[in-house]
């Protein structure tokens, strides 16, 4: 046993979660899913939220640094007001959740993400020429608020808006860094008061620490490994699955 209530089986696959998600932060962002999908498996969908969540700050606080000199603050401004809208929108709905209805919301929302990542890959003309509106700002603040908060699932909403934003590489990563490094932060209290943050989740993350560092570190050499298109359709097949089977379980 790696910790009284872990098995060492378990905790092998989370760390495999936890590498997906360092990964995902250096090299290919969709593979944060596959943390999603694992640790909602392992620890049950509104348990995982709040494990997860701890993981994530930690890769925010060693990622940003790297980023910092692209973009700044005032870039973030936008997305600000509607995503704490839709964090405290996921909040309330999420104390109201059965285990069982958290798990069906994650697997709507993987699907959904996926759709949103089809539609980025096929669809970029497209995006790019969509209006700058307030109205789709707050509608891709709110959502992401939301989609954060439920599934800590958000990277393809964001990506969307970088579309339409048309910004560059560095922008985007510039932005991200900050955004989503505030933003996980400000979910942390709400998900300690739902207690989804708790002693017995931030011990399991304790240990699963070396997952995230292995995948930040060796994120962009093993991403080369395998060819990106590849890649992706494995990913989406393997989303696609994991969120309809989640949806109907």
């Amino acid at each position: 046993m790696v910790m009284p209530d872990l098995s060492l089986n378990i905790y092998l696959v989370a760390l495999l979660g936890a590498f997906s998600l360092g990964v995902s932060k250096t090299g290919f962002p969709g593979l944060a899913i596959v943390n999603v999908i694992i640790m909602a498996e392992l620890f049950g969908a509104k348990a995982s939220v709040g494990m997860v969540l701890p993981l994530l700050i930690v890769c925010d606080l060693i990622v940003y640094p790297l980023f910092r000199k692209h973009a700044s603050w005032k870039q973030v401004l936008p997305l600000v007001a509607p995503a704490v809208c839709g964090v405290l929108l996921g909040w309330l709905m999420l104390g109201q959740f059965s285990d069982s209805a958290a798990k069906k919301t994650i697997g709507i929302i993987i699907l959904f993400m996926i759709s949103f990542q089809l539609l980025r890959a096929m669809r970029t003309e497209f995006l790019t020429h969509l209006p700058d509106s307030p109205t789709f700002r707050w509608g891709a603040g709110l959502t992401i608020g939301v989609s954060t908060t439920l599934a800590n699932a958000a990277g393809p909403v964001y990506s969307i808006y970088a579309l339409v934003h048309q910004l560059k590489k560095n922008d985007f990563l510039g932005i991200g860094a900050r955004f989503f490094l505030f933003l996980n932060i400000f979910k942390a209290p709400f998900l300690g008061q739902l207690k989804l943050i708790n002693a017995d989740s931030l011990k399991i993350d304790l240990v699963l620490l070396p997952g995230i560092f292995a995948g930040i570190l060796l994120g962009r050499h093993l991403i080369k490994l395998v060819p990106q298109r590849a890649f992706e359709i494995l990913l989406y097949i393997f989303s696609f699955a994991a969120g309809l089977r989640m949806l109907l379980s």
